[in-house]
């Protein structure tokens, strides 16, 4: 399904990351993947996805530094090939009240999750756009678009998603970019480690499916809408939340 193509992911280390790493290389794509802290889970990854058929890549990024995004863009094309997939992951929460959230918890939590989207986008797309070809992947969360008990700076930050998907779509479909965003909903691993049991219960007694989601689930999504089986879709979010 993916064969012969390029993917990057930024914030490969995580649950949701790793398991997009994966299906992107199962799917026969070579992968490089960006890590922050985590070097030695990133090291491993690389080694237990890499094989005769796929090849997988770690690079340490802060995708807050854009000369660090350029950077790792060239390193990326050097190693891997030019580029045909960004899938845009990497992203942090907090586990606040409103009113116990500081200016800077609010701009720490706005700048990763969506100035690192942008300023990582901005360093991949630019030969996206000369080879008038590509493909993104935004990753948001259900928290920005529904009435749910979380961080108010978080929900936040993943309804602009919602919005840098619809717009960079719009501005990318002369170029034969295509750009959509999957939404989980609630899942095990990843941010859902941090939700209280009461609200898990909760999640699950109004889901038609009575249950989290996992990595995987959102990871296969992720896989079809980064391929040419999903030509004819572009500028959508699609939920992954076993039904809300």
């Amino acid at each position: 399904m993916l064969d012969g193509k390029t993917a990057f992911v930024t914030g490969g280390t995580g649950a949701v990351g790793r398991a997009i790493v994966g299906a992107l290389a199962a799917g026969g794509a070579s992968v490089g993947f960006s890590y922050h802290s985590h070097g030695d889970k990133a090291r491993e990854i690389e080694e237990e996805l890499s094989d005769g058929s796929a090849r997988v890549k770690a690079y340490e990024l802060d995708v807050l530094d854009a000369r660090g995004a350029q950077s790792v863009c060239k390193a990326f094309e050097s190693d891997l090939g030019p580029i045909d997939i960004l899938v845009n992951n990497a992203g942090i929460s907090q586990v606040m009240p409103f009113a116990l959230i500081e200016e800077q918890d609010w701009d720490r939590v706005m700048d990763v999750n969506v100035k690192g989207m942008f300023l990582v986008t901005k360093a991949f797309v630019r030969g996206m756009i000369a080879r008038k070809s590509g493909n993104i992947v935004n990753i948001g969360s259900l928290a920005g678009t529904r009435v749910l008990e979380v961080p108010v700076h978080y929900a936040t930050s993943k309804s602009a998603v919602i919005g840098l998907t619809l717009s960079l779509a719009g501005e990318m479909a002369r170029y034969n970019i295509r750009v959509n965003a999957v939404v989980p909903g609630m899942l095990d691993g990843g941010v859902g480690l941090n939700i209280p049991e009461k609200q898990r219960r909760e999640y699950c007694n109004y889901c038609t499916q009575g249950r989290p989601g996992r990595p995987e689930e959102v990871a296969q999504l992720v896989a079809f809408l980064a391929s040419d089986a999903s030509s004819y879709i572009n500028a959508q979010a699609i939920n992954v939340d076993g039904g809300i």
